[in-house]
């Protein structure tokens, strides 16, 4: 009678009595472990074949001892780069031996778990720093070339934006004076009264007339 079983992440043929050396277990030594995930059961002519496992199907076995298996050489070249590395890795291992295989009604037991290295995790990036960011690409999805505005430069443009003004729309509703003190830090002598009205032409679309009326202005000054 034998079996196929998963243990530890792979599949092992298996009899009564037989050591098999797998990936290391947490079980203790000389402690019994059992394993569920049996695929396959043979007994004579009578096979029993799992989708994917056999329900109540088992494999019980004991824990000999844990040790590390044989050193493996991984050794790594890049020609005419001077590249070259060699590293050594031992697979920490445990041994078992089979004690009985079930082929149905044991109850089910807890896994046996590969021991695995924690790995730290990344750190998440915080949200206050993430905020500008998300912010900025919100304001600017969708803006508008402020520059078509009589009076505004890249620096202005630049500065509305981040301050959420964007679009033609947005400006057209913003007060002159509350224009005026959001480009504060701008150097020069900026006059922001037709602002909102050239902004709400653009945004309706009345370009013909913007023009012709940015053709009497002198820098946004009427």
């Amino acid at each position: 009678m034998y079996a196929i079983v998963e243990i530890a992440g792979h599949q092992f043929k298996v009899e009564k009595d037989q050591k098999v050396f797998v990936n290391r277990l947490q079980t203790e030594e000389g402690k019994q472990v059992a394993f569920d995930n049996v695929l396959l059961v043979a007994d004579g002519d009578k096979v029993t074949v799992g989708a994917p496992a056999i329900d109540g199907a088992q494999v019980g076995a004991k824990v000999v001892k844990h040790l590390k298996g044989d050193k493996v050489i991984v050794f790594k070249k890049k020609r005419r780069k001077g590249y070259r590395v060699k590293n050594g890795h031992r697979q920490a291992l445990t041994e078992i031996v089979i004690d009985s295989i079930v082929a149905s009604g044991a109850k089910k037991a807890a896994p046996a778990k590969e021991v695995k290295k924690e790995t730290p995790k990344a750190e998440a990036p915080k949200a206050e720093k993430a905020a500008p960011k998300a912010a900025a690409k919100k304001a600017t999805g969708k803006a508008d070339d402020l520059k078509k505005v009589e009076g505004i430069g890249p620096k202005i443009a630049s500065t509305l934006v981040e301050a959420g003004i964007s679009t033609f729309a947005e400006l057209a509703k913003t007060d002159a004076a509350k224009i005026s003190e959001i480009i504060s830090g701008v150097r020069g002598n900026h006059v922001t009264d037709t602002w909102p009205a050239q902004a709400k032409l653009a945004a309706e679309g009345k370009w013909d007339e913007l023009k012709k009326w940015q053709d009497e202005l002198d820098g946004g000054k009427a």
